[in-house]
This record gives structure tokens, sequence and C-alpha cells, in this order.
């Protein structure tokens, strides 16, 4: 059975439908910085992705341990939106420990994210103890929120 060694995670991607709004979500709203963003060569964007006509904006942006990529298609012209429940094969969201729970509810007010549950107090597993939320927002990212034990 083959198999490789993996020596570290490099990013995690979202696609968006505005990607300064999902800039300034990470950079204004969590505190990542911003480190590039710029246009991508549609010949490469589609030699690596498969997607015949893409024409792609990518930023990259760095949080504490973790890099972020958002990517906007301006082409092809019949690219659409999902939004796969938690349950749908496909999904996907991004974990982030937060100091304070009550703060990430500030910033996910401002930044239009919807709460998909509630807010709940994990009472068992690794996470015991510490709340928990999950937001979406329309432009395609999915957080959730797990704040530091008490």
């Amino acid at each position: 059975m083959a198999s490789v060694r993996v020596t570290g995670t490099n990013h995690t991607s979202f696609t968006v439908r505005d990607i300064d709004r999902a800039i300034a979500l990470f950079r204004d709203g969590l505190g990542f910085e911003l480190q590039s963003k710029g246009p991508r060569d549609p010949v490469a964007i589609q030699a690596i992705t498969g997607v015949a006509g893409g024409d792609v904006t990518i930023a990259f942006l760095q949080g504490p341990g973790h890099r972020v990529e958002l990517v906007e298609y301006h082409a092809p012209a019949d690219r659409r939106a999902s939004a796969p429940r938690p349950c749908d094969h496909g999904f996907a969201h991004l974990a982030l420990d937060v100091a304070d729970m009550d703060a990430a509810l500030a910033v996910a007010a401002e930044h239009d994210l919807g709460l998909l549950g509630a807010v709940y107090v994990i009472d068992q597993g690794p996470n015991a103890g510490r709340r928990v939320a999950y937001f979406r927002d329309d432009n395609g990212l999915t957080l959730e929120f797990l704040e530091a034990k008490a």
C-alpha cells in the first residue's frame, strides 16, 4: 500500500463570491494578516483545478498557526453557489479557537455570519466545558468558534 509522509499543513482554501468581504472578515474581524492578493494565470488555474476558463483572484491571510487562501472566480460564467449542511457529503468548515465567545459573536454579527444552530456548551470529550458555535455567511464560508476553557 502506498503512503506519503506529510510534513505540514500549507493552507485551508475557500472559494468565495466576494473576496474583499471575506478578507475583511479574516483581517478586520479575526486578526489575520493579509499576505497577498492578486490575479492568477487562467492557463495555470485550468491546469491545476481542471476548471476550463477559470479566471481568479486569490488572497492569502496568515492567522495564528494557520494560513487561509481565499479564491474568487470571475469566470467561467456557469459557476454556482453551494451551501451544504454539516450532514451533507462535501461539507467543510474551519474551526478556530477563540479566547472569548461573546467577542466572537459580536464579530460574527458585524460580518453577517449567521448562526447555524446554537451556542452550545460541550458536555463530553476533549472539548468538554467549551462553548462552541457554527456560523455561515452568504459568501460561502462556514466557521466554527470554540471558546477557550474557563
